[in-house]
């Protein structure tokens, strides 16, 4: 199988990522960023308007990368923020979240139907 530049960018950058992750772990950025909120006296407690919120920062992020501007990576660290703060909100780890999630998807299996990759469903603990 050959690997594109793009897919060897992006194996490349995950395994940069999985590197960086055990220097400073999700949990610890959601505990920073669950600081911060307390510290400015950011919404802590309205959960309708933090998603709210995290809407405008996804849109925010379209919006850099449909117009190509330079602070798409600023715009996603916006909404990654609210994620986690939204999380902590609720009382979940997102990191264990997705470290959940992470083991369901490693046994999905996905085949393509007119050229479009679909789930396909075998198992019924796939969430």
């Amino acid at each position: 199988m050959q690997v594109s530049i793009s897919q060897r960018k992006i194996l490349t950058n995950r395994k940069k990522y999985k590197q960086d992750r055990s220097k400073n772990g999700f949990k610890e950025v959601q505990k920073q960023i669950w600081d911060n909120k307390l510290r400015k006296g950011f919404n802590t407690t309205d959960v309708c308007k933090e998603f709210c919120f995290l809407n405008g920062e996804v849109a925010e992020a379209f919006e850099a990368h449909y117009k190509k501007k330079d602070d798409l990576g600023s715009e996603l660290a916006d909404v990654a923020i609210y994620l986690l703060g939204l999380s902590q909100m609720l009382g979940f780890s997102l990191e264990e979240e997705i470290n959940n999630k992470l083991k369901i998807n490693e046994n999905r299996h996905y085949e393509k139907v007119n050229e479009v990759l679909l789930k396909k469903v075998n198992n019924d603990d796939d969430n």
